[in-house]
């Protein structure tokens, strides 16, 4: 193996400073520690604070969307500051800055929402406008085709955050991602989580990528053994419906990628941000053919919801 990383050149990581982002910065790490035989101190975790991190008071759609958890961080890389940047794929713009790739992918955690509240067991079981907490336009909107007699309210901040707003009693119940909670090791919080077929998840939820510059072979070198196809060929089909739907934080979207043997099974939904109109479908077909998938089935949802429809027209 190269000298590089060694504990005097460490392969700086850089990450968002939050408990999860933590927990997924150093599973890279162990990985990559794995697959090398490098000791921790060959590796050097940089905590680097993003705009979305900074300004929890007010909606990710008012304030600029997706870029918002990665700017900086890359920012960072390309400035030389860090080598390697680890991102949850969910928030990732679909374009990435010139110079920087993204090409290794960790094992996929659990892809569904999970259901949080102190009092109630489901969806279901919330009373007639019952207060919901959620920051995710998407949940909002699928809750709000599903059950359009609740009060959807906005909710941000980490885990703990939200558990004490529940506590608070601001609302009843919320949704966090059934990976993230895993990741934490604090799946018990969940009162249960919530099938595909009920809520479809975010593009990419559960996934987390790697990102790098383009041209440092030697970073390349280290991340490809850590790579989990099955993870990237599902994220790079879900993430070319996004592309194609140019999403973002202002837009209810869901797409979910399954594998089954040698087929790839990809489901996309788009809503309007009340839940007043769906549309969904589906593609099947070759493993190999996820990104062409991921863009016809985009195509076909946009001729289906007509003009004007993802900017709320």
């Amino acid at each position: 193996m190269t000298r590089f990383p060694d504990p005097t050149r460490p392969l700086r990581i850089g990450t968002r400073g939050s408990a999860l982002a933590l927990a997924q910065a150093h599973e890279t790490r162990n990985r990559l520690m794995a697959a090398h035989g490098l000791p921790e101190d060959a590796f050097r975790i940089v905590v680097i604070k993003t705009t979305g991190d900074r300004i929890l008071d007010r909606p990710l759609s008012e304030i600029g969307g997706k870029g918002l958890f990665t700017r900086e961080i890359e920012d960072a890389m390309l400035g030389g500051e860090i080598d390697i940047a680890v991102h949850s794929m969910k928030d990732m713009p679909t374009q990435q800055p010139e110079g920087l790739v993204i090409d290794c992918f960790l094992p996929r955690e659990d892809v569904r929402d999970a259901f949080i509240s102190p009092h109630h067991a489901s969806i279901d079981a919330l009373p007639r406008g019952a207060v919901v907490g959620s920051s995710s336009l998407r949940r909002r909107a699928q809750l709000a085709h599903r059950r359009p007699d609740l009060q959807l309210v906005e909710f941000r901040g980490n885990v703990q955050t939200r558990l004490q707003k529940l506590q608070d009693g601001i609302a009843v119940a919320t949704f966090l991602a059934m990976a993230g909670l895993s990741r934490l090791g604090l799946t018990e919080i969940a009162r249960s989580p919530v099938e595909p077929t009920q809520m479809l998840p975010a593009v990419a939820q559960g996934a987390i990528g790697v990102e790098r510059r383009r041209d440092d072979e030697m970073v390349a070198l280290l991340l490809a053994p850590i790579n989990d196809r099955p993870t990237e060929l599902r994220v790079r089909a879900e993430r070319a419906f996004l592309a194609r739907l140019d999403g973002s934080c202002q837009t209810p979207i869901a797409a979910l990628a399954e594998l089954a043997g040698d087929r790839l099974v990809l489901r996309g939904e788009i809503l309007r941000p009340d839940g007043g109109e769906v549309h969904s479908a589906s593609r099947e077909g070759s493993i190999a053919d996820g990104v062409a998938m991921g863009d016809d089935l985009a195509g076909e949802l946009l001729m289906r919801a007509g003009p004007g429809f993802l900017a709320g027209g």
